[in-house]
């Protein structure tokens, strides 16, 4: 059984909103309804878990009425690797027999039921991840540049993903990208998940340092690319109006 995992606690500050960020519209629709709409249409999870923070659960929840969806609470916005955290009580107890995760974003409307479908059909041993490979990062790819990039070893094994704060400048002309797309073994990722720390410029967890535990523990961490379209994210009025047009442009 695969459980998907949908982050959505964060807030729409950088957005100018008081909407929780994955409530923001996107062409008269909240952005989260895209991807929700592709999780249904998938068929992987009847239920998949929905990460909300004490004060956005009611709103979130109300917009989300349409879809079958469980909700788990991220009491305190400590990054991306304690918002998984916060399911393991819940999936131990409520789906024993869970064998991989399955994390996702509110807000990167664009995932496709076919990459969903591909991603729950793998069987890590710890983790597997999407990426994104860009020819540069002009023009609408702007919005990528400040994404964490996949660091490679020597023979082109995955060795680690560094968020863009933490990046050296040599590290930041990396031009393939993390979208952030984990699939994880769930007895693996639970076993490990307490091994993050926030030693990083954002005093944060980040799901992504699962990746460098994953390779230093001997594990070969396998990737699937996807197009830019795709693993497009929102995180701002400027990359909300970019993803508009491009709807607008039907190259999404």
């Amino acid at each position: 059984m695969t459980r998907i995992v949908v982050l959505a606690a964060g807030k729409g500050t950088r957005m100018d909103s008081e909407l929780p960020k994955v409530l923001i519209p996107l062409k008269n629709r909240p952005m989260i309804t895209y991807l929700m709409d592709s999780i249904r249409a998938a068929g992987v999870d009847p239920r998949p878990l929905v990460v909300v923070s004490p004060d956005n659960k009611e709103i979130i929840s109300q917009e989300l009425q349409e879809y079958s969806v469980e909700y788990v609470i991220q009491t305190e916005q400590l990054g991306t690797g304690h918002a998984v955290a916060c399911i393991k009580e819940f999936i131990e107890r409520e789906s024993p027999t869970t064998k991989n995760i399955i994390v996702v974003y509110g807000d990167h409307p664009f995932l496709k039921i076919a990459s969903i479908q591909k991603f729950a059909a793998l069987n890590p041993e710890a983790v597997m991840i999407m990426t994104t490979v860009l020819p540069d990062f002009d023009d609408w790819r702007q919005n990528f540049y400040h994404w964490g990039r996949i660091v490679r070893d020597a023979s082109g094994a995955v060795e680690k993903i560094v968020e863009f704060k933490d990046a050296s400048a040599e590290e930041k002309l990396i031009i393939e990208v993390n979208p952030a797309f984990m699939c994880f073994n769930k007895d693996w990722l639970f076993k490990n998940i307490d091994r993050l720390t926030a030693a990083n410029k954002q005093k944060e967890y980040y799901l992504t340092d699962m990746v460098k535990i994953a390779f230093e523990e001997g594990y070969h961490i396998d990737t699937i690319n996807i197009e830019p379209h795709e693993a497009m994210g929102i995180n701002s009025l400027e990359e909300l109006k970019v993803a508009e047009n491009l709807v607008a442009d039907n190259k999404l």
